[in-house]
């Protein structure tokens, strides 16, 4: 899963791409308004967390023109500002949940996974695909109940399509969805993964869908 981290203080950017990465996710991170909306509006991002004092397009216009472009993805702010107005004006924007600074990580990255879940129908921690279940607490993908040891890209990997149960993901989807700004991107690449996510999870842990894509076991329509 790929987050966007939209902050104009270096420190801060850095320390919830660290703690995002910890967590399972890929974070790329912006600076400034215009880089943000240019970013969210030509990549693909499961979430972005957005603060609102931004030099060059402040927070609230970002959004604003993210959601009149019909850009979904959750949108959680990250801000200073903690008054209540303020709070109901992101809101009002289009923001899907509101951090005020300080903030403990933990609680970050509780509200990350939790808005993830939301945004694909998801309501409860644990998510169950046939023999499959993601624990998201705790980065775990369990067959048949049995915690199975997985690389963070294959892990990455499983919980998206788990997360997106129930229909196929095409091959550039998943690439868009795994990899960060500077990562190589290569469809053999993510043949490879799949290869040895199958041999772990068993051979029917991700089905193909042959010039369509790929599903998580058992769920696809």
């Amino acid at each position: 899963m790929r987050i966007l981290v939209v902050d104009d203080e270096p420190r801060i950017g850095a320390d919830i791409s660290a703690a995002l990465t910890a967590a399972g996710y890929i974070a790329d991170i912006a600076t400034d308004g215009e880089h943000a909306w240019f970013q969210g509006d030509t990549e693909a991002y499961d979430l972005v967390i957005l603060d609102l004092g931004l030099p060059k397009m402040d927070g609230l216009s970002v959004l604003r023109r993210w959601r009149e472009a019909e850009r979904h993805m959750p949108v959680l702010i990250l801000t200073a500002r903690g008054a209540w107005p303020e709070r109901v004006e992101g809101i009002d924007a289009g923001a899907d949940d509101y951090l005020a600074k300080p903030f403990r990580m933990e609680e970050l990255i509780a509200r990350v996974r939790a808005l993830i879940r939301r945004s694909t129908g998801h309501g409860a921690p644990v998510i169950e695909a046939g023999d499959l279940s993601l624990d998201t607490r705790h980065m775990q993908v369990l067959c048949r109940g049995v915690p199975v040891s997985l690389s963070p890209l294959e892990y990455r990997l499983m919980a998206y399509l788990i997360h997106q149960k129930g229909r196929v993901v095409s091959p550039a989807e998943l690439i868009e969805h795994l990899y960060g700004d500077g990562d190589a991107r290569e469809a053999n690449a993510l043949e490879a993964v799949i290869a040895r996510l199958r041999k772990k999870l068993g051979p029917d842990a991700v089905e193909t869908r042959r010039g369509f894509g790929y599903a998580a076991p058992g769920e696809s329509a």
